[in-house]
């Protein structure tokens, strides 16, 4: 008993870390395979133990909630689905009743809130209690209606997915071992997340509907009805059945082909019952609505043997091992490689050449190590980067491992940073993508930042590349000639230093008047002041600055650009703070309006509360949640035109 209560204590430990690296950093440290199986143990031994201790993840709700967003707790809580991988146990759950089943998207959970027919917020899961506000990120999303006919409050669930398809894009432009491409969950999670809403619209993000949760008005009492109704105002629902226990398994089976070309993520099916009254009824355990069950995939696992693990380096300087294994087929298809994450998932399998592995496909689809049945542990991490030749360093963050190389200036990661350097919000260069880049690169074209302002030198070179005739040509050097001058802000921003946005790289330069001399010098106790830097923060800059290589290619930068005279007296603004919201006249976009605040001194934050000068409305007398929220608050509600007559 006492070794079988201790074994239960590691299992908690393990599965909690498991659970919050996966939900919160968006970062597995072990296999779904390997989860569940652990899962399923510690489950067995409270059944055999009759104990459960209260942060066993059986009964608690995994994650906890990430540090930079603003929370919000939610109305309702978001508990956990109970799991099956057997078809007759969903036939047992739904017994005379009939059902719906659909697809458990594979995606970042999202409560999507509306009031008088306009989207006001929307917010992650987090906890499952408390989540995180990512309104202005939701408003990204390419399938979401900002306004819909319906006039009362109006509270969904959805899931926010990256298609494959989509995902299959940007991995032709990223490299597929970058840590946040490693399958489109993480992306979608990561770009959900994103502080900087801009990047989450370039992500291609849809938010596809699971579940109304609560409307003003009567609505139907059936879940397929309540689907339908939502499709009437414009949402994309999750695709459904109507089953009953004599027909659930021919539909689990439909849904197991289509699967195998289905281009939204999906990790298993849900069955839920039609008559949602009942299903409430039913009540809770305290982890499981009893409304709903969720199907999970039986993984079929495949003996092999490894051959080999390649290492191959990113453009962030991460450094990921992958399994190279004697081809099988899993479901369909030949496999012979598979991504192993991470320097901690690495030495957990104890991988060594020849071992005989199990191998499987995660939700049908992507390769994984289920297990190593020979565990020699006998790979060696390789001192060196495969790109390089630079020394590396296993780096730890949040108790996992990574391999990174320490050379700055390696090809993977500059190729890197040279695409940040002619983004939009920095040098603002078009017509240069990365793919570009690692051409002009390999061709001995690039070498450092200044190498981008005399591409001249190689136009007949350049004109020859596939794809890339005289016209592209002429316009990539009519945009790099553009760029020449450019807000300081801009181009510290351009410079790629890590934690370093657009928004703190403006506090940054306004706190050095825009003097680039004291902003390459400014001192680490000056820096940990600025409201919004911080001591971490300060000391990446202070060491990026104080790179010698560094140093020596801005100064050679700086003789090809100029910067464009910024007003420091624009201070009108000063220790003002704005949320805006609502549609905009007189600014061409959010951001244009973002941006001419903090010229004139002010800040915009994305949520309401006591810290909140004004906000910007031109709506004034909505009775949206924000403006309610403001007026409870005692906050002004003001227009675009009260904001510019404030600069005048």
């Amino acid at each position: 008993m006492e070794e079988k209560i201790k074994r239960m204590k590691e299992l908690i430990e393990t599965l909690n870390y498991a659970s919050k690296m996966y939900y919160q950093f968006s970062d597995p440290i072990m296999t779904d395979y390997e989860y569940d199986k652990l899962y399923d143990e510690l489950v067995s031994l409270e059944k055999e133990t009759n104990t459960v201790f209260s942060n066993s993840p059986t009964v608690n709700v995994e994650t906890e909630v990430s540090k930079q967003l603003e929370k919000i707790e939610h109305s309702s809580p978001m508990l956990s689905l109970s799991k099956t991988k057997k078809i007759s146990e969903l036939s047992d759950f739904l017994g005379s009743k009939e059902g719906i089943l659909s697809w458990k998207l594979d995606g970042l959970t999202i409560v999507l809130t509306y009031n008088e027919g306009k989207l006001v917020r929307g917010v992650t899961r987090g906890n499952g209690i408390i989540g995180e506000i990512v309104t202005e990120n939701v408003k990204k999303f390419k399938n979401i209606p900002f306004t819909i006919p319906y006039k009362g409050e109006l509270v969904l669930r959805g899931e926010a997915i990256i298609k494959y398809s989509d995902f299959n894009k940007m991995n032709d432009e990223f490299s597929e071992d970058d840590i946040q491409y490693k399958n489109p969950r993480n992306l979608c999670s990561g770009s959900v997340r994103q502080l900087d809403s801009n990047i989450t619209a370039s992500r291609n993000v849809n938010c596809i509907i699971f579940a109304l949760i609560s409307a003003s008005d009567e609505i139907p009492n059936s879940k397929m009805e309540q689907f339908k109704w939502l499709e009437s105002l414009g949402f994309e629902c999750v695709e459904r059945v109507k089953v009953t226990s004599d027909t659930i398994e021919k539909e689990v089976l439909n849904y197991k082909e289509k699967i195998k070309t289905y281009d939204i993520p999906s990790d298993g099916l849900v069955l839920t019952f039609d008559d949602t009254k009942y299903g409430l009824s039913l009540g809770s355990t305290a982890k499981a609505p009893r409304h709903s069950i969720a199907f999970k995939w039986k993984d079929d696992t495949v003996v092999t043997k490894l051959l080999d693990v390649e290492w191959s380096a990113s453009r962030t300087g991460l450094i990921n091992p992958v399994a190279i294994f004697e081809p099988v087929e899993i479901e369909g298809t030949i496999v012979s490689r598979a991504s192993v994450h991470n320097i901690s998932i690495m030495k957990r399998l104890k991988l060594g050449i020849g071992d005989t592995i199990e191998v499987f496909k995660a939700n049908m689809i992507i390769p994984q190590i289920a297990s190593n049945l020979t565990m020699s542990d006998t790979i060696e991490i390789p001192g060196t980067c495969p790109v390089c030749n630079h020394e590396t360093k296993i780096v730890e963050n949040n108790g996992v491992k990574y391999l990174y190389c320490l050379n700055d200036f390696c090809h993977a990661k500059f190729i890197k940073r040279l695409d940040l350097f002619t983004s939009r919000n920095a040098m603002n260069i078009d017509g240069i993508s990365e793919q570009i880049l690692t051409k002009l690169f390999k061709e001995g074209i690039i070498y450092d930042y200044k190498d981008i302002y005399h591409l001249d030198k190689y136009k007949n070179q350049i004109i020859k590349f596939e794809g890339f005739g005289l016209k592209s040509y002429e316009n990539m050097i009519n945009s790099i000639e553009k760029s020449r001058k450019v807000k300081i802000a801009n181009f510290i921003y351009a410079l790629g230093i890590e934690e370093i946005g657009l928004s703190r790289a403006k506090l940054i330069c306004k706190k050095c008047n825009n003097d680039i001399n004291k902003i390459r010098n400014i001192s680490l106790e000056e820096l940990s002041n600025i409201d919004g830097v911080g001591e971490v923060i300060a000391k990446k800059w202070v060491d990026f600055f104080s790179n010698e290589e560094i140093s020596k290619s801005i100064d050679e930068l700086l003789k090809e650009i100029e910067f464009v005279d910024v007003d420091n007296n624009k201070n009108s603004l000063e220790n003002l703070v704005f949320v805006i919201t609502g549609s905009l006249n007189k600014f061409n976009n959010r951001d244009e309006m973002i941006e001419f605040i903090e010229e004139n001194g002010g800040k915009v934050i994305s949520a309401i509360s006591s810290k909140v000068n004004y906000l910007i409305n031109n709506d004034v007398n909505s009775t949206s949640t924000k403006n309610k929220k403001a007026h409870e608050l005692n906050i002004k509600i003001i227009s675009e035109e009260d904001l510019l007559n404030m600069v005048k």
